[in-house]
């Protein structure tokens, strides 16, 4: 198998499981209930990303973790995906523009809030 199609069966196999937890938990990370909590969806991906760190750093690197890896490359995903609708928002609010209607950007709704993270 070339490093390519590594790069393409790792990437799918991550895309895959991503997608099967995001029906499964309908959409929880990008859009969170907020039941208990009020963080935005930013916020709740780095405290779960944090989360698969401390058991990568607890258990470290096996067989065992292995499933820790490949949800942590889907959280930081996903991170990537409430960067991108949160800059989009404050862009449109700069702009003095309403914010875009799009069910799956709930880190809108707690725009307000800004969340430094340090490591």
């Amino acid at each position: 198998m070339t490093r390519r199609e590594q790069i393409v069966a790792a990437t799918n196999t991550v895309r895959e499981l991503l997608l099967e937890k995001n029906d499964a938990y309908g959409d929880s990370a990008l859009s969170p209930l907020n039941v208990f909590s009020s963080a935005n969806a930013e916020y709740g991906i780095r405290q779960r990303i944090d989360d698969k760190l401390k058991r990568i750093q607890n258990a470290g690197l096996n067989d065992e973790t292995e499933d820790t890896l490949l949800d942590l490359a889907g959280y930081l995903i996903l991170l990537i995906i409430a960067r991108d609708e949160h800059n989009d928002l404050q862009k449109h609010i700069r702009q003095g523009q309403s914010a875009p209607v799009d069910s799956s950007s709930s880190t809108a709704s707690h725009s307000g809030r800004e969340v430094t993270y340090s490591s």
